[in-house]
Parts: C-alpha cells; sequence; structure tokens
C-alpha cells in the first residue's frame, strides 16, 4: 500500500538549517545565549502543580512555566530511560543511533551481586552509545560552549563512552540507568564519578547534582555554557536490598497527609527535593545577570506507571513496551525571557527529537554534514509565530509498536491494541479500528514504512544485528 509521507528527516533538517539562517536572538547585540536543559526521570505527565497535580508541590518548577511556555503534546521515543535518553543526546530515533533498549545487566532482577571482577565485561560496563553518534555535547562544544554532564547519563559506563569523551568539558553523576540515591552504587557496584574517576559521594544524589550544577554556572559565567542536568528523580532506587528512595525528611515533610514510608510519598519528596534544586539554579542565574539571556527547558526522560500519576493518559504495561500514552507523552516547560512568551501552553506536536536541533539553532552551532536528524527547531513554534512541522511519531520496543498519525493512534502491544483518536480519548479506551479500518491500516502503514527507513540507515550498534 502506498502511503503519503507524513515524516520526513531531511525536511526536518532543512527546517534546521532555515532555522540557524534566521537566529532567535540578536548575536551582535548579546553573547550567545546560555542553554540548561533539565531532565527528571520517570516521571509521570501531571506530577507538577503547573500540570494539574493535586498533590505535588513544585512552586519552582510552577514559576517557570509561568514565565515561559509549557506544551502539552510533547513525546519521548520510548517509554524506557536508555533509548529515549540516547535520542535527546542525539536528535535521532532509537533505532537509528543503535541505542534502542535499556544498558542493564538482568542478572540483578534475579538477586545476583555482581563481583568487580564479573562487572567488567558485563553489559553495563561494555555497551554504549556508538561512538560514531554526534551528541549535543560536540555540537555545543564545537560551537565554542563550555559544556556538562550533571546526573544521569545512562549512555555508556566504559571509559570511552563517558562524557568527557563524547563532547562534554565536565562531568558529575552516574553512568548507568539508575543508582541508589545514598550510596551512589548501582546494585551494589559503584556508579558515582566526577569526570572520568570514580568516586564515593555522601550525601543525597540530587542535592548533589544541584550543587555540581550551580557550581558550574558560576565557573563559567563568563562564557556561554552549555549544562545538561539530568536528575534521578523521581526513579526507583536501585539497590538489591529494596529499600526505596528514602529522601531527606525535610522533603518528605511537605506531605503530611500521606505515609512516610510510602512509594508515593518518597515519590513526591523527591520531585520536591529536585524542584528545589531547580529555584537554585534559577536563583544562581538572576544573582549572576544571566537569567534573561539563558534558555532552561525541562522534560521527563519518559513517561511512568505505579505509584505516578499518568492523568488524563494511560500508562499501561511494563516499562519497555508502556505504548499508552502515559508512557511517552511528557510535561515539557520551555523559559527565555524576551524570546519565549510568558504564561503560554502549545499543543503543537513536539518530542525530544526537537531538543539537538534546537541547540544548533540557539548556539549557532554547524551540524555535522551528512547527519540526518529527526526533529526540528522548537523555538518558533514555542513563539507562536509557526505550526509543528511533525505530523506523525512511531515506536518500537521489544513486542510493542505504535504510531501517531495526525490526531490517531494506532497500537499493536501486549496490552494494547488497536486505534484511537487521541482528542477525543487521551485515555485510549474506545477502539476505533473496526469504524476506521482505513485510517487503522494507513497509520499501520506509514509505522512499517518508517520502519524501513530505520532498516536502511546506517548501521549502529550495540544491539542492532549488522
Amino acid at each position: 500500500m502506498k502511503t503519503k509521507q507524513l515524516f520526513s528527516p531531511g525536511l526536518m533538517l532543512a527546517s534546521v538549517l532555515a532555522s540557524l539562517a534566521s537566529a532567535a536572538v540578536d548575536s551582535a547585540s548579546i553573547r550567545r545565549p546560555n542553554v540548561i536543559v533539565i531532565v527528571s526521570d520517570n516521571q509521570g505527565f501531571r506530577d507538577l502543580g503547573c500540570f494539574g497535580s493535586p498533590d505535588a508541590i513544585t512552586p519552582n518548577l510552577d514559576r517557570l512555566a509561568a514565565e515561559g511556555v509549557k506544551a502539552t503534546t510533547f513525546y519521548a521515543t520510548s517509554p524506557a530511560c536508555t533509548p529515549s535518553r540516547g535520542s535527546i543526546l542525539t536528535g535521532r530515533y532509537p533505532q537509528r543511533n543503535g541505542l534502542f533498549e535499556m544498558i542493564r545487566n538482568e542478572m540483578v532482577s534475579y538477586g545476583h551481586r555482581y563481583t568487580m571482577e564479573e562487572y567488567a565485561y558485563s553489559p553495563e560496563m561494555t555497551l554504549g552509545l556508538d561512538l560514531r553518534e554526534t551528541t549535543f555535547g560536540q555540537l555545543m562544544q564545537r560551537a565554542g560552549y563550555r559544556t556538562a554532564v550533571v546526573g544521569k547519563w545512562d549512555s555508556g559506563r566504559a571509559k570511552r563512552f563517558l562524557p568527557l569523551q563524547r563532547g562534554f568539558d565536565f562531568f558529575y553523576g552516574f553512568a548507568n540507568t539508575g543508582t541508589d540515591y545514598w550510596t551512589g552504587e548501582r546494585y551494589g557496584i559503584p556508579s558515582t564519578f566526577s569526570g572520568n574517576a570514580l568516586i564515593k559521594p555522601e550525601g543525597f544524589s540530587e542535592e548533589l547534582f544541584t550543587r555540581e550544577a550551580v557550581r558550574f554556572v558560576r565557573a563559567n559565567r563568563q562564557q556561554p555554557f552549555f549544562l545538561y542536568l539530568a536528575y534521578h528523580a523521581p526513579a526507583g532506587s536501585a539497590n538489591l536490598e529494596k529499600t526505596g528512595i528514602n529522601p531527606p525528611k525535610k522533603y518528605l515533610d511537605r506531605y503530611p497527609e500521606l505515609d512516610p514510608k510510602s512509594k508515593r510519598a518518597e515519590y513526591l519528596a523527591t520531585i520536591s527535593c529536585m524542584d528545589d534544586g531547580v529555584g537554585e539554579i534559577m536563583s544562581a542565574l538572576r544573582e549572576l545577570g544571566l537569567d534573561r539571556n539563558t534558555l532552561v527547558m525541562f522534560f521527563p526522560d519518559n513517561g511512568a506507571g505505579g505509584v505516578a500519576d499518568p492523568t488524563p493518559f494511560n500508562a499501561g504495561g511494563s516499562q519497555i513496551d508502556r505504548m499508552g500514552e502515559g508512557g511517552i507523552r511528557l510535561s515539557f516547560i520551555a523559559r527565555w525571557p524576551g524570546v519565549l512568551p510568558a504564561g503560554r501552553s502549545t499543543d503543537e506536536f513536539l518530542s525530544i527529537l526537537d531538543v539537538f536541533p534546537t541547540l544548533a539553532a540557539v548556539g549557532g552551532a554547524r551540524i555535522p554534514d551528512g547527519l540526518t536528524l529527526d526533529g526540528f527547531n522548537l523555538i518558533p513554534v514555542l513563539q507562536g509565530r509557526e505550526r509543528s512541522p511533525r505530523q506523525a511519531m512511531f515506536w518500537h520496543s521489544r513486542n510493542s509498536k505504535a504510531a501517531r498519525v495526525g490526531k490517531y493512534k494506532w497500537i499493536e502491544s501486549p496490552t494494547a491494541k488497536g486505534l484511537f483518536d487521541l482528542t477525543k480519548d487521551p485515555g485510549e479506551k474506545e477502539d476505533l479500528s473496526g469504524q476506521l479500518p482505513g485510517v487503522y491500516a494507513d497509520a499501520k502503514a506509514h509505522w512499517e514504512s518508517w520502519r524501513r527507513e530505520m532498516d536502511a540507515a546506517e548501521p549502529r550498534g550495540p544491539f542492532r544485528d549488522y
């Protein structure tokens, strides 16, 4: 079946280059803007006050939204951490950049504790984002920015994969897909780095990440900087004892109506800790006179189930197969005074694939010749000057497939199957495949066309068979 092409990476790249030709700010009058990208971990769509949460206490993120733009139709490329974060780093679908599966040692699921000798040749130590991929750190570093990763890297733990070798001047955080919030270990194995060296941190990880982020901002206030602040909050803790997050009491005390030992209380307390961190960073920017010349973006890496609140969407299923909107639709905030309007909300079709090309446009960075991107510069859309050029998006995760084409979403997974009109049915409760067989077939055909395009792309590891 021949279908109309609704998504063209070539067209997206042309959009990026056009944006570069028409900069978002007058670079002759002020220095190039700083950029801070803040990412949370496994956070429900509604778990911010500004997105309607009845219980999450997030005054700093709420202020960020009030002073900037919220996007309500912003997607991850996967319901799982590693693939989604790889797309943030590269601006490319996981199936194109090769990082379409979790980097993890599965034996911990059965209670196995790795020795350092075993760990040396395990998947977590040997797999990572293909070295042929260009990260947004390399993009911004080449454009003259000081670059940093603070928090969760999740793109390879071996030295060749670590941030200092992938375009970043500074790294403080953990390289794995998860860690213990207090020990800095992943299932008993040290996982926290300062630069290329393993360290034993002292303190609650999210507070340490905020401390290092503020230090980086202060140390680089005289030059353009790019900070990728990837919190672990509010994801669960990675320890064999399954003792939970155990956030500091001062954050739990903000939720007196909840049992402090409950997972929901720990989850919300950890979000509030992250929110305090955002407040500290914004205060530092204001103090240094940088806040009007800094683009700040916030969004989760993917949605969540369990104690998270995906309202009004359906999360459903295990993380890797969670193709309901609650697993892939994200809350998004962007603030840039004088460039982005304050208090605006948009439902334009956007995604994490658009972060990389937005950085290129904002930072005046040159996109490498021959690099195929799957996104576009967000700024004109967030300003309300342009419509999103995106008309479709696609997902493939193990046994689960999905496509959004216009307002319709096609799903084929172990926990859901059918066609849904997201404008009328965001919870995906009414399967329309029987009523609209042509639309159903068309959406599936678009997914198959996209899958063929991914299969024909230049092969990338670590998971692809080539």
